[in-house]
């Protein structure tokens, strides 16, 4: 089979943001009323008397935190505010101010009943939605829709509602009209004649294949859907999944909507979503190693995890739907329809257990047939947020060859609840970073990149530890509590790397990334690189239990600060060199969360500061200036950054066909050039622009330093230097 490269990298980047945001709807949205094992008048009343007592800010939870708790709450319902009318809002008013007084009750009724509401709204849209799309949509006409309707009102009247639903609806259908539009002018243009043009002809060739199954691809699925039948699909799925909630994922939304007002990063979990932080945290689970989603009430495999028992088994693929799921022997247990977190947790269980789940195969779309797999359980290593290393070789404006280093960290995780018998064993960011310095330095690197880029942070004590692979002892960061003020230091004398060292961050580098890049800013042993700044959290969290089948809450109970005594809240670490960033025109960073918390200052911490490349800074920004304005690629990018920062600012689209059109094959044309420049479009290392100038600035800090005044590379041989 044959898929178009380009629609196929867009689809990964869509199923990965897809994945994501399902998971984020299953752990953070509102559910079906259905009984459960969980004590919600304890746990409510237990959270409405701990709040005020263990944040940080101690507000008391009064009418305040409640009217801001009410419309909290009903956000994470409707983001868009396309479902609830306003006399919907009108009538939940009248618990807005009381909502406090009921939680410390035990009560949260409100939560129930706005959810119930939402569901008869989203039943009303999709009959709508089915009734737009059998009457089509006339695409000559020149209005707009407005796509940014965070702060809009809500619609007033059925009239409001329903041109507010056609021109969502017609949105959707102008952008998938397109899509297909330029796929199939792309692939003409590729002479890619051989893909099978119904689902019949894949079942067909299966067939004809005897017992291997092709391959599944949810792109080349997709694509064989018309507009109509894509966009009708997507709605009738989001109903299923939200009609699938339960009350445990009720009260974790209802709940953290009160503990989200006191700040941005304070949640309550529920026992799975324990679970789940237990997992990202220590990069391990017991189960099948299969990535989940929900699909017409089934759980659809996504992906396979690398080296799991699924993987490894090689009869589960993806695409697969899981429908039942049986323990040992035992008779299978039907999950339609049931909400995700429940279904996993069946799926999961003690290692070198059998489960035996009954799926339908990705080949059948129309579900008729189905095959029994038996699988035995095992730890799944989560290896992609694992620390990684790439030895990267650049050829200088000299001719030579040089060795740089790059270690990429996605997350500061580590085994928290591991026994004191394994501790040693226990996975640590720290000890992974470690080794791969180790490996790289007798690869004989010359300098090292850290890459920081979109962690979100992670445990405090690992960016500690790894801070001081890099200095030989002292302050990395200060911690204020209630009680007073810590100085929490690396105290060994040990260093594992005293080479170059550039910091790589984004604004999406958050919490325990910007405590790490801010020490080593500070002590001058590093160059921070990246966006104009990072993201801003400059808080610490404490999971504090609540009791066995309680859950946990996520509390905000420190704020760190630098050792020179600024605070990384709302401003973030400011780079000492920004590349361009497409971030940085998008409302991204802790400045633009609600109720975060402010800046401010403490005294700094005693500590020496080396000016180890203060003095090469202008020089290294001027070349990386020059070299960029040369580069075709930088300013290929600078257009695309310029016409994303230009629809950020519109906050409206046009939904005339013609002007949509004329847009979208602009944007093409931008990436084709890009991609025609870059070489091999596949090629990871290829197309980041941004680690490749990074390298190219380390290439010219190693010269500097040797007395070397490094000449501007010619255009044409930029991105034939990364090898």
């Amino acid at each position: 089979m044959f898929i178009n490269k380009k629609q196929d990298r867009m689809k990964k980047l869509q199923t990965t943001i897809t994945v994501f945001l399902v998971l984020l709807f299953v752990q953070s949205h509102p559910i079906h009323a259905e009984k459960t094992q969980l004590d919600i008048n304890r746990i409510s009343r237990t959270v409405a008397y701990t709040l005020p007592v263990f944040h940080l800010n101690q507000l008391p939870l009064d009418t305040h935190i409640s009217t801001n708790a009410f419309n909290r709450y009903l956000e994470t319902l409707d983001p868009a505010r396309s479902y609830f009318l306003q006399s919907d809002i009108d009538e939940f008013k009248t618990d807005a101010t009381q909502l406090h007084k009921q939680l410390r009750k035990g009560d949260i009724s409100f939560a129930t009943n706005a959810y119930e509401r939402l569901m008869s709204r989203m039943q009303n849209r999709l009959d709508y939605t089915k009734k737009l799309l059998e009457q089509g949509f006339k695409t000559d006409i020149n209005e707009t829709f407005n796509w940014n309707r965070t702060e809009s009102p809500w619609p007033q009247n059925q009239t409001d509602w329903d041109d507010l639903w056609r021109k969502r609806i017609k949105n959707e259908y102008l952008g998938r009209l397109i899509a297909k539009q330029l796929d199939e002018t792309e692939t003409a243009s590729d002479n890619l004649e051989t893909e099978p043009t119904s689902t019949n002809e894949v079942a067909s060739a299966a067939e004809t294949a005897g017992t291997e199954e092709p391959e599944y691809d949810e792109a080349y699925e997709d694509s064989l859907l018309t507009p109509e039948e894509f966009i009708l699909e997507k709605y009738e799925q989001l109903l299923l999944t939200m009609q699938s909630f339960d009350q445990e994922m009720l009260l974790q939304r209802y709940l953290s909507a009160f503990s989200q007002i006191y700040d941005p990063h304070s949640d309550y979990l529920s026992p799975s979503g324990v679970e789940d932080f237990d997992i990202n945290m220590k990069l391990s689970l017991v189960g099948i190693g299969a990535m989940l989603r929900p699909d017409d009430g089934a759980a659809k495999i996504v992906r396979l995890i690398p080296g799991g028992p699924a993987e490894t088994d090689g009869r589960l693929k993806a695409g697969d739907k899981i429908i039942a799921v049986a323990q040992e022997d035992e008779d299978p247990v039907s999950i339609l329809h049931w909400p995700l977190y429940k279904a996993v947790r069946l799926i999961r269980g003690e290692k070198d257990s059998k489960v035996t789940l009954t799926v339908i195969p990705a080949s059948d779309r129309n579900g008729t047939r189905t095959k029994k797999i038996d699988l035995i359980r095992d730890e799944v290593k989560l290896e992609e947020q694992a620390a990684k290393r790439d030895l990267h070789e650049i050829t200088t404006p000299a001719g030579e060859t040089r060795k740089l280093g790059v270690i990429t960290l996605p997350d500061f995780y580590a085994d928290f609840k591991a026994t004191s018998a394994k501790q040693a064993d226990a996975r640590r960011a720290s000890t992974d970073v470690k080794k791969l310095i180790n490996e790289l330095r007798e690869e004989k690197i010359e300098g090292l990149i850290l890459d920081l880029r979109n962690n979100g942070g992670g445990s405090l004590v690992e960016a500690i530890e790894i801070a001081g692979l890099f200095i030989t002892s002292g302050p990395i960061v200060q911690v204020k509590e209630r009680r007073g003020l810590q100085v929490l230091p690396d105290a060994d004398p040990n260093l594992d790397y005293d080479g170059p060292l550039i910091i790589l961050v984004n604004r999406l580098s958050a919490s325990a990334s910007e405590i790490l890049a801010a020490a080593l800013q500070d002590y001058g042993r590093a160059i921070i690189i990246g966006d104009e700044h990072t993201h801003g959290k400059g808080t610490v969290q404490t999971l504090m239990s609540l009791g066995d089948k309680k859950g946990s809450l996520k509390l905000t109970t420190a704020g760190f600060y630098r050792i020179n005594g600024g605070s990384t809240q709302l401003r973030g670490v400011v780079p000492d060199i920004v590349l361009p960033s497409l971030l940085d025109v998008m409302e991204v960073g802790e400045k633009e969360l609600d109720y975060a918390l402010p800046w401010d200052t403490i005294r700094p911490a005693l500590y020496r500061k080396k000016s180890r490349y203060e003095n090469h800074l202008s020089q290294l920004t001027e070349q990386s200036e020059q070299r960029r304005a040369a580069n075709p690629e930088f300013q290929v990018f600078l257009e695309q950054r310029a016409r994303l920062e230009e629809r950020y600012a519109s906050k409206t689209v046009s939904l005339l066909l013609s002007e949509r059109l004329a847009e979208a094959q602009t944007e093409q044309e931008l990436d084709e050039i890009q991609e025609s420049r870059l070489g091999d479009p596949d090629s990871e290392e290829q197309n980041d622009l941004i680690l490749n100038e990074t390298l190219q600035i380390m290439s010219d800090l190693i010269d500097i330093k040797a007395g070397n005044q490094p000449a501007l590379l010619a255009p044409s041989s930029l991105t034939d230097s990364l090898k």
